[in-house]
């Protein structure tokens, strides 16, 4: 018989959140000098709940990251340092993911990891999950499908911890995608099935405008229990958001648990659209991250700010909600969500 495995959702009790120190200039064109200490800032607010591991270049780097820890006062004794050089070192999509096995063992996937199908220097990035797994101390698996090595990114997938998963068609089916080339849906299901414990995918359609990515999940729908789904909606049916966000929504709206059951589905708004240089950035509300007290939220400075978090104080009854500028982070086209990975107890 073989094993197969089955993802923890986020919001189950973390031993650690994975990070990368910023180094790549390329992610922050014009702005990176604040960059570092928004980060300090995230890794702070997460290491009041559970330990941090944090990538860094080499000595030099971690140096750098080490003084500025220090110098705002975040307790030390809670991360763990790695030396392990990256391309642009977004953990959620090049890191692995973990999973217990039906044996139930502890286990790390170390999914393929191709640069979003976009950028060719990522051969450092796709070599983080071994390194995860070797100071996690636990076993680790290449997920395969028909012979192959299955590229998935961890943004491109969100799980509900009773066998439902959301995800996007751009991003995994469109002709743009160039992932796993001449997977189908049912390609995708079976892996799921197998590798992530998953009975029934819920497919949505596009992601937002700005997103590189193609359309990750993240960005758009998250669960935020096992029968409830937050989702962004868009208010101006002039922007260019509107109608694939809607979409989503009737998607969501007509999607059925295992039960035959509707899910909740509530609405989180969008902030209006973060320019920068004529580009339009992926500012979205539901890029959060779930640790062990907290949700940390992106927020842009902007009039749905407030109520993006009252929203999500009403979901999170038990945890602090906390806003995190990022109208600087997303110049790198993610923010908190897409930096970090969640490993459970």
């Amino acid at each position: 018989m073989s094993i197969s495995y089955t993802m923890p959702p986020e919001w189950t009790p973390h031993k650690r959140i994975w990070i990368t120190w910023p180094h790549s200039r390329n992610n922050w064109p014009a702005k990176f000098a604040p960059i570092p200490w928004v980060f300090v800032e995230i890794i702070r607010l997460i290491s009041e709940s559970e330990r941090v591991g944090i990538f860094v270049q080499d000595e030099k780097s971690k140096a750098a990251a080490l003084a500025a820890l220090t110098a705002s006062h975040v307790d030390t004794n809670q991360l763990d340092i790695a030396i392990h050089p990256t391309n642009l070192g977004w953990v959620r999509d090049c890191g692995g993911i973990y999973t217990v096995s039906t044996t139930g063992s502890p286990t790390i996937l170390h999914w393929g990891f191709n640069g979003w199908a976009k950028y060719r220097a990522h051969k450092k990035d796709a070599a983080v999950p071994p390194v995860m797994a070797e100071i996690s101390g636990v076993p680790i698996v290449q997920p395969t499908h028909k012979g192959r090595h299955i590229v998935l990114e961890g943004g491109s997938i969100d799980v509900n911890g009773a066998g439902v998963l959301l995800t996007t068609e751009e991003c995994l089916l469109s002709d743009i995608q160039c992932r796993n080339k001449g997977f189908k849906q049912a390609d995708y299901e079976a892996v799921f099935k197998q590798y992530l414990g998953i009975k029934q995918t819920i497919w949505l359609g596009n992601g937002i405008a700005g997103d590189d990515t193609h359309g990750h999940v993240d960005d758009i729908a998250r669960f935020v229990e096992e029968n409830t789904i937050v989702a962004v909606r868009e208010a101006d049916k002039t922007d260019a958001n509107y109608n694939a966000l809607e979409e989503n929504w009737q998607r969501l709206q007509a999607a059925r648990n295992l039960e035959g059951k509707p899910f909740k589905v509530v609405a989180l708004p969008m902030p209006r659209p973060v320019l920068f240089n004529g580009e339009r950035l992926p500012a979205s509300y539901a890029n959060f991250l779930i640790t062990n007290k907290t949700v940390i939220v992106p927020v842009f400075h902007d009039a749905a700010d407030g109520d993006a978090l009252q929203i999500l104080s009403a979901l999170f009854p038990t945890r602090k909600v906390i806003g995190l500028f990022a109208r600087d982070l997303v110049l790198g086209l993610g923010t908190v969500h897409c930096l970090t990975q969640h490993e459970p107890l």
